[in-house]
Formats: C-alpha cells, sequence, structure tokens
C-alpha cells in the first residue's frame, strides 16, 4: 500500500499546495486562474500532441475504448439521473446536473496526473480518447437534457450550436484532432520544434494539479450532505465500476487502456462543474460536491489504483 500512497501523496500534497497558496494570498483567484489558463491553451496541449503524433494511428484511435468508455459513462449518467429523480425528489432539470456531476471527469487536471504515474505514456493516449467521448457525446447531451428539461426546443438547440462551437475553438480537441492527423500521415516535427513542445508539455501536470488546490480554496460544503453524497459516490464509485465493466466486456482493448479508462473515471468531476450548473441556480451545490468528491478522492483512487497494480483488478495488465 506504500506504493500506492507514493503515487496518490505527491499529487494530493500539490493540490493542497495550491489550496494553501490561495488561502494564505500568495496566489490570489484571478492569479490561479491565469495559470489554469497557460495549462489549459499550452502546457496539456502540447502533451497531447506529443503522444499522439509519435504513435501509429492504429494503436491510438481504438473504438472499443470510446464504446466502453460512453457507455461507462451513459450509465453514470442514468443512474444518477435517476436516483435524485425518486431518491432526492429533484426535478428533471436538477437530476440532469446531478448525473453531470457523476458521468463528467476532471481528465485534463488530475485524471492525467495520475494515469501518467501509474502507466506512464500511454496515459496521454487514453486521455485523448476520454476527452473526445466527454467533449463529443457526454457534455452536449447532458446540456440538451438540461435545457430540454423546460421543452424549449430553441434552448435546447442554441446550447447544443454553442457547445459544438466552443468545442472547435477547445485547444485540446485542436491538438487531439492535429495528433491524430500527424499520426495518420506518418510526419515528424523538426527537432527543434519537437523539443519546445516537449518542454511545453512537462509543465502540465504540476500545474494543473496547483490550480485545482487553488480553485477549491473558500468553497465549502453545508446543509448538502445528502445530494452532495449523491453526486460524489456517482463520480467516484459507479462511474469507474461502470467504465471497468465496459473496458473488460469490450473487445480490442488492450490491459493499459483499460486501466487508463477506470483511471480517468474514478476522479472528481471536471472543475468547471460549478460554473456549468450556475445556470440552472445550482452553483452552490455543484461546488460542494466538487470539494467533497475531490477530498473523498485521495482515498477512492488509492483503491483503484491498488485494485490495478496489487489486486488484479484487469486481467494481463503487466
Amino acid at each position: 500500500m506504500l506504493e500506492i500512497f507514493a503515487i496518490t501523496v505527491p499529487i494530493f500534497i500539490l493540490i493542497g499546495l495550491g489550496f494553501a497558496a490561495v488561502q494564505l494570498r500568495f496566489f490570489s483567484k484571478p492569479d490561479v486562474r491565469v495559470l489554469g489558463s497557460f495549462v489549459i491553451h499550452f502546457a496539456l496541449p502540447a502533451m497531447l500532441f506529443k503522444a499522439l503524433s509519435q504513435r501509429e494511428f492504429g494503436e491510438i484511435m481504438n473504438l472499443g475504448y470510446l464504446a466502453a468508455y460512453a457507455l461507462g459513462s451513459l450509465v453514470a449518467l442514468g443512474g444518477v439521473m435517476l436516483l435524485a429523480r425518486r431518491a432526492r425528489r429533484r426535478d428533471f432539470q436538477g437530476s440532469a446536473i446531478f448525473g453531470m456531476g457523476a458521468a463528467l471527469s476532471n481528465s485534463a487536471f488530475i485524471g492525467l496526473p495520475v494515469a501518467l504515474q501509474v502507466l506512464g505514456p500511454v496515459a496521454s493516449v487514453g486521455m485523448a480518447l476520454t476527452m473526445l467521448v466527454e467533449n463529443i457525446l457526454m457534455l452536449p447531451l447532458v446540456l440538451a437534457l438540461a435545457d430540454g428539461a423546460d421543452n424549449q426546443g430553441g434552448s435546447r438547440w442554441a446550447t447544443l450550436k454553442t457547445t459544438f462551437v466552443r468545442m472547435a475553438k477547445n485547444p485540446m480537441l485542436v491538438a487531439i484532432l492535429v495528433g491524430f492527423s500527424f499520426s495518420l500521415g506518418a510526419v515528424r516535427l523538426p527537432q527543434p520544434v519537437f523539443k519546445a513542445i516537449d518542454m511545453l508539455s512537462l509543465a502540465s501536470a504540476a500545474i494543473a494539479l496547483f490550480v485545482i488546490g487553488g480553485n477549491l480554496a473558500g468553497s465549502a460544503v453545508k446543509g448538502m450532505a445528502r445530494d452532495v453524497a449523491v453526486i460524489a459516490a456517482g463520480k467516484l464509485v459507479l462511474h469507474p465500476v461502470a467504465v471497468l465493466a465496459g473496458v473488460l466486456l469490450m473487445p480490442g482493448v488492450a490491459p493499459e487502456l483499460q486501466a487508463a479508462a477506470v483511471l480517468f473515471a474514478c476522479v472528481p468531476m471536471l472543475s468547471i462543474y460549478p460554473i456549468l450548473g450556475q445556470k440552472y441556480g445550482l452553483e452552490g451545490l455543484c461546488s460542494a460536491a466538487l470539494v467533497a468528491a475531490t477530498v473523498a478522492s485521495f482515498l477512492t483512487i488509492s483503491f483503484f489504483i491498488w485494485l490495478i497494480k496489487v489486486g488484479g483488478l484487469i486481467p494481463g495488465l503487466g
């Protein structure tokens, strides 16, 4: 177990460092947003491009992974929506936001640093495939469900249009598509350019974790324990279990990618969850769920890493 904590403890030390830096006013929230912008627009795209452009296209475009991760995410979304409706008596719109918290991971800022330590470079391939599912299927679907609750067809289509336009400008998705193109065409960059990209990519993991901690500073969980528990349990337990079932049942997914899918599914929800919930008056609940899930994930991530590395969760791994 000490080997597992050697992976997870440094991750949460960096998250705690970011939290403390904002709480002690070494950094302000706007400062942290600038760092986050650097990660999103430069460091992570560089890492994704580097990982994808250096591999054979057939190695990275894994349809089984895409299908399995999509299936597991849909199960998590549907399961938590049903629980929110039946057990917590939420309306359809609120249930969709509950489901969003359970089905969409913080793949870039927490999932990638975790998977890199456990699996090495293949983690970047897993992240690219995970982001395709999350951005092309899951996020547009959840937003359409939430806006469709009021039977506003125009609003629903406007939301989908806005989402896809935003996707087209997402630097990480652009990096994924360009990386795929370079891989398909077996194109290689000049060494000085590749070296610059490599240097940028090395900055991604540590700064991303620092940003997560800084963003959590000032948030609190008050009077929403049951609702928060539903969302957090859906994200940290149901989602990875459903994805695990998907990758084990789906043919053609290598053990390393099976493990990557589970690791990306077992991390907390995306960091912009409170921002997305704000439109529906649920930013307080979303913020509380993000804090609770991030804290609890120290144990759940450690547990899933133990199952993968020691417990034989993924047959044939290693």
